[in-house]
């Protein structure tokens, strides 16, 4: 009998070590950080830290920066690791050697990859010394100037050379773990290659896509590092308004209600992932 209770409790007994860590460094947290942006020092609830982010000259630029940094990254990061899948898989020679050079950027941080690509762009970084010597260019050109686009393109290069292969190695995981009689199936059926990609390839990897769009979302939302070391505070987005309001104006309150219009952005985007690209029980049978 004890035994029977014991199987039965086993199943939550091994989930157990992840809900404790979920409640302590998510759940906890979170509740803490709500409490900064509803509650004033001497305990009151309060709309006051919400209504001074939103009135903050800051705010708009950085919630428009940032979507569209959501808006334009994602699709590119997608396909350009789809693509880079479906190459490494396609049974090509030197796909180990491919693999392993798509996946090199997963090891640099967000900081020094900022670094390596403010070398490049900086007004005597590599970029401006190619286009001197090619004779494209008389004098250097400010890409950085923040009365222009060029510092936001700069860091949508850096991000999407940075994590990109976060995207190619979930999806690599799941382009390996198709059976081969599918495509071989709908190949004798006579598909080409367009249709094996679109009616078998991309419905079977729904899976995976879901997973690398969840979590490239919210790391894209959160984008800070790059942005700092190539523009400083020439591109405002929410999460360095939230450093800034912590660090230099030493206000939590105003730093966690931009932590918490963040979390409400990726929430929001992820619930929209959930349910359009959504498998059921009965597809992945």
């Amino acid at each position: 009998m004890n035994a029977r209770r014991l199987r039965k409790l086993e199943p939550y007994l091994l989930l157990l070590p992840s809900v404790i860590y979920l409640i302590f460094f998510f759940a906890w947290p979170m509740i803490r950080g709500f409490g900064l942006i509803f509650r004033t020092e001497e305990g009151q609830w309060t709309l006051r830290y919400v209504q001074r982010m939103v009135n903050d000259v800051s705010f708009l630029p950085a919630l428009r920066t940032t979507l569209l940094y959501v808006v334009v990254l994602i699709p590119i990061q997608f396909v350009v690791a789809l693509t880079m899948a479906l190459l490494v898989t396609g049974g090509i020679r030197a796909s180990g050697l491919l693999i392993y050079f798509y996946s090199i950027p997963i090891a640099v941080s967000d900081l020094a990859a900022g670094i390596v690509w403010f070398s490049i762009f900086t007004e005597r970084g590599y970029l401006n010394t190619v286009l001197q010597g090619l004779g494209l260019l008389d004098k250097p050109f400010i890409f950085l100037n923040p009365q222009t686009p060029w510092p936001v393109f700069a860091v949508v290069l850096a991000e999407v050379w940075r994590a990109t292969s976060i995207v190619f190695v979930i999806l690599v995981a799941g382009l390996q773990g198709i059976p081969k009689e599918y495509f071989e199936a709908a190949e004798v059926f006579g598909a080409n290659w367009l249709t094996r990609l679109w009616r078998v390839t991309l419905p079977m990897l729904r899976p995976s896509i879901q997973v690398a769009l969840l979590l490239r979302t919210i790391l894209a939302f959160n984008v800070f590092g790059v942005v700092l070391t190539l523009t400083g505070e020439g591109v405002r987005v929410l999460a360095a308004e939230s450093y800034k309001w912590y660090r230099s104006y030493r206000n939590p309150s105003i730093a966690a209600a931009y932590a918490g219009v963040i979390m409400l952005l990726a929430m929001s985007v992820g619930a929209v992932y959930l349910r359009t690209l959504r498998v059921q029980e009965a597809e992945r049978m």
